[in-house]
């Protein structure tokens, strides 16, 4: 039997973004040629927001070409692709361990989501839109903070419960980013709890 983890969300700590900022290093070193850019997403990548201190990674590539060059060469740094996990234009990876990525160093990392978008797909759409609002609003960042905490307090071993309580204030800010209602609808469908 599995012990969930207690979900907990911590204010903004800077040393997120310098987590950040050495991760797009050797993914750059090792997939570099490859990719469009790496951007850092989620809560992590928002100043002043709290968030579970997990660092949101999105490796952007051209077409589905790169994508299969770019899962093979994160496959030798110990990454194991584990598909969209239902949410369109997002593949996402999975460490093999707190070693992950592998390199020379063997450092433990913080723990992070790393996925792999095509350039202009929605799943990109949605992380970069969300986090450029939010940036430019800072009540909007206020606001999102209190709910994460309430639903962290309310959920705290229920992540699907968490997530859904987010989703229509995430799909909001979506909507106000100028997202489609077409995209912004399929991102409030994937991210609703499934009865």
């Amino acid at each position: 039997m599995s012990v969930k983890k207690s979900i907990v969300v911590h204010d903004y700590n800077p040393a997120w973004a310098s987590e950040f900022e050495t991760l797009k290093a050797v993914f750059v070193e090792h997939v570099g040629d490859d990719i469009v850019d790496i951007e850092h997403v989620g809560s992590t990548s928002i100043p002043g927001l709290k968030a579970k201190p997990v660092i949101d990674v999105d490796i952007v590539v051209s077409s589905t070409k790169k994508l299969q060059r770019v899962i093979g060469k994160l496959e030798k740094l110990g990454y194991r692709h584990v598909g969209d996990l239902g949410i369109t234009g997002r593949e996402a990876f999975k460490r093999r361990d707190d070693k992950t990525p592998d390199t020379e160093a063997q450092r433990v990392w913080m723990k992070h989501n790393l996925y792999v978008c095509i350039q202009g797909s929605i799943g990109l759409a949605n992380h970069l839109k969300f986090r450029d609002y939010l940036k430019a609003h800072p009540v909007k960042i206020k606001e999102y903070s209190a709910l994460k905490q309430g639903l962290a307090e309310q959920f705290p071993n229920d992540i699907d419960a968490y997530i859904d309580g987010k989703t229509d204030f995430i799909v909001e800010i979506l909507r106000r980013s100028g997202m489609s209602e077409h995209h912004a609808d399929l991102i409030d469908g994937e991210n609703r709890l499934k009865n």
